[in-house]
């Protein structure tokens, strides 16, 4: 159910198709994420017609509303949103880190409070994977436990704990029998510490797991330093699993991270900037509230072909948006996500061409990030 291959290479850059129980997915690929079942303000005919196949939801948030165990009894979480592609679950354990004060951690698992109610709720490596069980995702998490990246002794307690729990889920995954329909993947964590990161990465590949990802960066450490810590990080993975870099998802991002061998990407990114009225374009971030568009009759991104870009002008989206009119949410929504798989498309294209160097340069060349050139990606 769930073969990876590779199929076409440059330098690092590689497509690749990875097959599960809902279809194959095209890599590297994109993922929207939908935290509670939903990608805010976009439905699912529309996440197929913009090009996304793969879609992320949150195994914190949904255990708390509406319950795993509903969403079981009601045929799962495909059936519940509405979405028959590829699904990835996270395994909570980010959103559980980052609870602050209402959560204390130990060696056998997290008890928290919920941010909704203040109740009282406990999460060990059995208890993430038995919610994912029940929410039915294709491919699944580990709990893990994400820690500030630049503390070196926090990191090395939470790689340990990583590592651990790990085994866990591994082990309750097996006892569930959904091996077959779910792909467990782990996670490589060790903040931005190359010693931690290497020891982390040849733990988990130990297991054989379907699947890696790397977790722990884009939490606080500079771009520098994420792009150096995958940098170290990417040669130790296995060149025949695919290989998901969490949480980052802004087109420099992708660029960057596909130009060192990242096969999978998810990001609240795109639908979180465009609820505060920002738009990605290939030349960098615009504020739709700026009163220069005020009277701009230009679409958002020329040659862009989303419905946003296709029917209205940057006029009428700043008045939407200075309006508070939903329609103005749900449009930029569109055209980030649109961006971004269309991005992710090309350079698919480019991988199997030949031509992906000259791409990325060409596209980083002329992007600026909202608030300095975007980093160039490795020779």
């Amino acid at each position: 159910m769930f073969e990876f291959a590779v199929h076409s290479t440059q330098g690092n850059a590689r497509t690749g198709t990875l097959q599960t129980p809902h279809g194959a997915l095209q890599t590297p690929v994109f993922a929207p994420v939908g935290t509670q079942a939903t990608v805010k303000a976009v439905a699912p005919r529309e996440l197929h017609e913009l090009g996304a196949t793969l879609v992320l939801s949150n195994t914190y948030h949904l255990y708390l509303r509406p319950g795993d165990a509903l969403i079981a009894q009601l045929g799962g979480l495909h059936r519940f949103m509405g979405w028959d592609g590829p699904m990835l679950t996270d395994s909570g354990g980010f959103q559980v880190f980052s609870l602050g004060d209402l959560r204390k951690i130990d060696d056998d698992g997290v008890t928290f409070r919920s941010h909704l109610d203040g109740s009282t709720h406990r999460f060990t490596p059995e208890k993430s994977i038995q919610i994912q069980h029940n929410l039915g995702a294709d491919i699944i998490m580990a709990f893990d436990e994400c820690p500030p990246p630049l503390d070196r002794a926090t990191v090395e307690r939470a790689t340990r704990r990583t590592h651990d729990w790990a085994l866990r889920c591994r082990d309750e995954q097996a006892r569930s029998g959904d091996m077959a329909r779910q792909a467990l993947f782990g996670i490589v964590q060790g903040g931005v510490f190359p010693d931690l990161r290497a020891q982390s990465a040849a733990f988990l590949t130990d297991l054989d797991l379907p699947g890696y990802a790397i977790g722990g960066l884009a939490v606080g450490e500079t771009k520098a330093q994420m792009l150096t810590t995958l940098d170290q990080v990417m040669p130790l993975m296995p060149t025949d699993k695919p290989r998901y870099l969490m949480g980052v998802g802004s087109p420099e991002d992708l660029i960057n991270g596909v130009a060192r061998g990242i096969d999978i990407f998810d990001c609240v990114l795109p639908t979180r900037l465009a609820r505060h009225g920002a738009a990605l374009t290939r030349r960098g971030r615009l504020n739709m509230g700026t009163l220069a568009y005020a009277t701009d009759s230009a679409p958002l991104e020329a040659g862009c072909p989303c419905y946003g870009c296709t029917h209205f002008s940057r006029a009428y989206l700043r008045h939407l948006l200075k309006a508070s009119e939903i329609l103005g949410y749900q449009l930029l929504s569109l055209h980030n996500l649109t961006l971004l798989t269309t991005l992710m498309r090309e350079m698919r294209a480019a991988i199997m061409d030949g031509t992906f160097a000259a791409y990325a340069a060409d596209f980083l060349m002329f992007y600026r990030a909202s608030t300095k050139e975007a980093e160039s990606p490795p020779a």
